[in-house]
């Protein structure tokens, strides 16, 4: 019975935790709402994250930072130094745009 309660205890607290960092280079790509103009499409990224841990719902906001920060992290191997959400998350999915602007 301890241990269950340990091991709940620990996932509650990993919940709010942020496992993604910044890679070198991400932190110059810009995000954009919408599809930049005069920019080239460079391709389309998939990220995903863990949305729940032990059955319990990470923070939304989180996820969402954790996501754009996986997708910024994939743009310079596509030479692309703007990204731009495709559409919201999904189970801890989403897809992202990625432009070169030239910047």
């Amino acid at each position: 019975m301890r241990k269950s309660l340990a091991v709940m205890l620990l996932s509650l607290s990993a919940v709010g935790c942020t496992w993604v960092h910044m890679a070198p280079g991400a932190s110059a790509v810009r995000v954009t709402s919408a599809a930049p103009a005069d920019c080239q499409k460079r391709g389309e990224v998939e990220v995903s994250v863990k949305h729940s841990i032990a059955f319990v719902e990470r923070n939304q906001l989180r996820v969402r930072e954790e996501l754009e920060t996986l997708a910024r992290n994939e743009a310079p191997g596509l030479n692309a130094d703007t990204i731009t959400p495709l559409g919201e998350p999904a189970g801890g999915s989403q897809r992202f745009g990625a432009w070169q602007c030239g910047r």
